[in-house]
């Protein structure tokens, strides 16, 4: 499985940099966008099961998810992306590899191992018990690993990006044609 892992993440961080040139937006900022997705999948996910559940479990169910924005708001929403960022590229910039790469190897696999041995299962139980919880279950194994994917990629040093470029160039243009004056 090892071997798998190394060929997924050096294919997600070709398309990391095909992604930064296109956009100028790095794998960085992709994860933080799908870590923020996540959060909106989980707190979907409780307010189903909260419906469904009696007034106890609703009230040990808010004070939970109300424990958890505010840790949320002390740990990952608490810097800017550009300062995880500018870490990235400090390290890419002293010829550094992501330590991500090693560190986190062990729970990327058991995420991918789950993405992939999990979606038959699921997709049989979803479909005989309409079970949108167990939907958005899934949903978040599988965003966690993507999230854990990207942020073991290494980005490339900042640059513009082609499509900003392109809109760039296409906007004077459009502005130069709606100023000439009308031959009518």
């Amino acid at each position: 499985m090892t071997f798998v892992d190394s060929f997924v993440l050096n294919v997600i961080e070709q398309l990391c940099r095909r992604f930064q040139l296109l956009t100028g937006k790095t794998n960085v900022w992709l994860a933080i966008q799908l870590t923020n997705l996540s959060i909106i999948v989980y707190f979907t996910w409780t307010v189903v099961y909260f419906w469904s559940s009696d007034v106890s479990e609703r009230v040990a169910i808010g004070l939970f998810c109300g424990g958890l924005l505010y840790l949320l708001t002390q740990t990952i929403l608490r810097e800017p992306i550009e300062a995880y960022e500018n870490y990235a590229y400090n390290r890419v910039k002293n010829g550094l590899r992501n330590p991500r790469r090693v560190r986190d190897a062990l729970l990327r696999i058991s995420f991918l191992t789950l993405s992939l041995v999990l979606w038959y299962p699921i997709a049989l139980v979803y479909i005989d018990l309409k079970a949108p919880a167990l939907l958005l279950t899934y949903c978040l194994i599988l965003l966690t690993t993507a999230v854990l994917y990207l942020l073991a990629c290494d980005p490339l040093p900042p640059c513009p990006g082609k499509v900003r470029e392109w809109l760039r160039g296409a906007a004077p243009a459009r502005l130069a044609a709606s100023e000439s004056p009308n031959p009518d």
